[in-house]
């Protein structure tokens, strides 16, 4: 569904040199599963979504989505996906209905069918009640729900969350998470990144661990803590990050100065 071979985003800084965003990552993420990325602030966690979604371009590498390249099909790419972030905004002088709506149009939904995908959506995320309501009007579980249904009104076979449940409180989270779990039963591809590793072991099929770019661990839960000999994932986490960051901390003091290039953004 996706794979990324050698994906790489850099940029050029003037005091710092080249600044490594993403670097050379493989994943592969399969239909009817959870793909998590867990890392820290500047993992590269963001930057990689938003090569996926194409937002940005990688300066090297290969990534496809449903079959379709990234850079050579970005518009085919962007019908495969829908994109939800804790940023997502909803507008306020737009009603729920009218978001919705204006999302299945931009993807080229005849009026028909569009009419009867949001009924049967607006019925599945609970959404009769806010239809007429305007986001300035809205609670921030309600935007989120907007923001589900907008996402997934055109059906793509992919999914991408991006920190979609920082700043909710418990039960605005949860309902979200259980609409992600709904979404991987119907065979969406899903792949979710967060910070919060319970979120993770709630619900990821396979993990990946990023810092600085690079990928330190890949696989399930229980072949991550059986490789590492670690049934706490957060602990697991802490161990990895710490092993990584004190063997870069090493590479700049054997590189005799502070001018390594910087590793992972996003």
């Amino acid at each position: 569904m996706i794979h990324a071979r050698g994906l790489t985003k850099h940029y050029d800084d003037l005091r710092r040199g080249k600044f490594v965003a993403v670097d050379a990552i493989d994943f592969d993420t399969q239909p009817g599963q959870i793909y998590g990325l867990l890392g820290p602030n500047g993992a590269g966690k963001t930057t990689t979504l938003r090569i996926l979604s194409t937002v940005l371009r990688p300066t090297a590498g290969t990534a496809t989505v449903n079959g379709y390249d990234v850079v050579a099909q970005p518009s085919m790419v962007r019908r495969q996906i829908g994109f939800m972030s804790a940023n997502t905004a909803v507008y306020d002088r737009m009603t729920a209905w009218e978001m919705v709506e204006y999302f299945g149009r931009l993807h080229g939904i005849a009026s028909e069918e569009l009419t009867d995908r949001m009924e049967r959506l607006f019925d599945r995320l609970k959404m009769n009640d806010i239809r007429d309501l305007l986001g300035a009007k809205m609670s921030t579980g309600m935007k989120q729900k907007v923001s589900i249904a907008r996402a997934i009104v055109h059906d793509p076979p992919v999914m991408i969350f991006d920190e979609a449940t920082a700043g909710l409180d418990v039960l605005v989270a949860r309902a979200l998470l259980d609409a992600v779990a709904e979404l991987r039963d119907h065979g969406k591809c899903v792949v979710f990144s967060t910070h919060i590793m319970r979120e993770a072991e709630r619900l990821c099929d396979r993990i990946a661990i990023m810092h600085r770019g690079r990928i330190l661990a890949e696989g399930t839960l229980d072949q991550l803590r059986d490789w590492w000999k670690q049934d706490d994932l957060e602990e697991l986490f802490y161990q990895l990050i710490s092993r990584s960051e004190e063997e870069y901390l090493q590479r700049l003091r054997d590189s005799g100065n502070g001018g390594l290039a910087a590793e992972g953004a996003g």
